[in-house]
């Protein structure tokens, strides 16, 4: 694929009430990178929970379409709520289905960019923790970038928008982050001779 093809981003949200502020900062960055990038937020509304007897072949239909669209990006952007000290259970049951088959699944060597919204002063940085754990579990790659932590989000959200002029430049630069590793390996694999497999893949 060309370098100066835009980037493919799969956003995913780790809520799914109306008027969620992490849609809303996906939706911000959707704008804001749609001359340079397709970022397409994903709704995981309909994925099932997460069940071992339906691996495979037998994958629920909305299983199927998650795991290859997961495949056909470039790149995630994860934006979650922090819930109990932990990754809310939408996006992690989301992350449960994608990771199989362990280690050659959708998500090994993806690259990842992460963030986390929060109604308090000091959430969000346990979810941002377990999320990194949980993807490296997978072998995704989390793109290394500042720690996005939008906390006292309904003060920087409006419209449906996040305003805050400080967590806005935080989450553009997670994104640019994300396609700057997106084009170095994306040069890499230009390198390669036809036929030729990447190591890291």
């Amino acid at each position: 694929m060309s370098e100066s093809t835009p980037a493919r981003l799969l956003g995913m949200s780790g809520s799914l009430r109306t008027g969620s502020y992490s849609n809303a900062v996906l939706e911000t960055l959707r704008e804001k990178f749609e001359d340079h990038a397709d970022l397409r937020i994903y709704d995981l509304q309909p994925i099932p929970a997460y069940n071992q007897d339906f691996e495979g072949e037998n994958r629920p239909a909305p299983v199927k379409a998650l795991l290859a669209a997961i495949a056909a990006s470039d790149g995630l952007v994860l934006c979650a709520p922090e819930f109990n000290h932990s990754i809310p259970g939408v996006l992690k049951n989301a992350l449960d289905w994608a990771s199989r088959p362990a280690f050659t699944s959708v998500m090994a060597y993806k690259p990842v960019a992460i963030m986390a919204t929060s109604r308090g002063p000091l959430g969000g940085a346990r979810c941002l923790e377990h999320m990194r754990v949980a993807l490296d579990s997978m072998l995704a790659r989390v793109t290394l970038a500042r720690e996005v932590l939008i906390t006292a989000a309904a003060d920087k959200i409006r419209g449906g928008r996040l305003v805050d002029e400080a967590s806005l430049g935080f989450a553009c630069a997670a994104v640019e982050a994300l396609l700057c590793e997106i084009r170095l390996w994306r040069k890499a694999e230009n390198l390669l001779t036809p036929g030729e497999t990447p190591a890291f893949r």
